[in-house]
């Protein structure tokens, strides 16, 4: 079959969206399918399935920015390489982002379109309802990476959608070699450090659990402005803490493997959590925050422990109640290697690859 993948955000900048869409042509390559994808760059991508479409804008969206092409020569440019490809099925995600993904819309072929957000407030969105209602006519699939995300375009866009959640390599971190980190216990937080991903709140949790243990340390691995949290912890307690910078995604399992505990503080907006995957695909224990999205991923106190959000004494009570029970651990870490499972590529490319089938079968639904 002949595919062709749509990502709304710059390939070559850091993202959820980008990995999955990255994930998924690799192992559809790896099938036989000839894949496309199409995607924003700044600079010409190293994958040569990979064509960048245009240049990019960073807007504000849901407490962070978002890597958009929307202009004409883009929308142009998505049409010309979707014309010359020709391919049997387009699959564009976050379809309503004012990029590469909206453009290919309608283009031709039969579209499926992937929803990953689960941020439900959206006054430009909410505006352009009822213009995005019927543009959505178009699509002849609509897959949501959880119900959450499901939940949040079904508002506002009506029309049902098949629940797939996002791929992890699970092989890739369940047996990967730890990376040198120094000694002692480490707390591991993975992306952007903004509130939304709550590194603030981690940071505060890990001072009051440093101050009673002398070997704790926190691992970070992501850069954003609240990293000006670290300035509000003691000299000797900042001392115990790893900053990495961004780290590329095929380079996180060794460092998963290093540490002991995966904190997950986010307040809200999340759709699906497939950094808490990762952590348990690791055999890592995760401590989340209780809020929509994460909790389709972690049942609190069968595969991880889930928290009230924005409270880091219930984070650090959590924690501590992990660091010092690691029958509770092995419990923990033993079924969430079995959920993880569900998310497994492989499992999540059959899916894929059925609803594609359903999409071809159909063709392009009548303007």
């Amino acid at each position: 079959m002949r595919i062709a993948l749509v990502c709304p955000y710059a390939w070559d900048e850091p993202g959820g969206v980008q990995v999955q869409v990255r994930g998924l042509a690799e192992r559809l390559r790896e099938r036989g399918h000839e894949v496309l994808v199409l995607a924003p760059a700044g600079r010409r991508p190293s994958e040569p399935w990979v064509m960048g479409i245009g240049w990019t804008v960073s807007l504000p969206y849901g407490r962070t920015r978002a890597p958009i092409s929307p202009w004409l020569g883009t929308r142009r440019r998505v049409r010309e390489a979707l014309t010359a490809f020709a391919p049997d099925v387009v699959h564009v995600h976050e379809p309503f982002a004012p990029s590469a993904s909206m453009f290919a819309i309608g283009a031709g072929p039969p579209v499926v379109a992937t929803f990953h957000s689960g941020i439900d407030r959206s006054l430009l969105y909410d505006a352009a309802a009822p213009a995005l209602r019927r543009m959505a006519r178009r699509i002849v699939v609509r897959v949501a990476v959880s119900e959450r995300a499901a939940a949040v375009a079904r508002r506002r866009l009506g029309g049902t959608y098949v629940v797939i959640p996002n791929g992890v390599d699970v092989a890739r971190f369940a047996r990967a070699e730890p990376a040198e980190l120094g000694d002692g216990r480490k707390l591991l937080f993975v992306g952007r450090l903004h509130a939304r991903k709550g590194f603030a709140v981690a940071v505060a949790a890990f001072s009051s659990l440093a101050a009673q243990r002398g070997d704790l340390r926190l691992v970070v691995a992501g850069e954003g402005g609240e990293a000006s949290a670290l300035h509000r912890l003691p000299d000797a307690i900042r001392g115990r803490v790893r900053m990495l910078g961004t780290v590329p995604n095929p380079e996180l399992p060794p460092i998963h493997a290093a540490c002991d505990v995966f904190l997950a503080p986010n307040t809200g907006g999340e759709s699906f959590g497939v950094v808490l995957t990762e952590a348990m695909a690791a055999g890592l224990p995760v401590v989340a925050s209780d809020i929509p999205g994460f909790d389709e991923v972690v049942t609190a106190g069968v595969d991880g422990l889930l928290v009230p959000p924005g409270d880091a004494d219930a984070l650090a009570g959590a924690v501590g109640t992990l660091l010092d029970e690691p029958e509770t651990v092995a419990r923990l870490a033993g079924n969430a290697r079995l959920r993880a499972a569900s998310a497994d590529w492989p499992v999540v490319v059959d899916r894929v690859e059925e609803v594609y089938a359903r999409a071809a079968r159909a063709g392009a639904p009548l303007r």
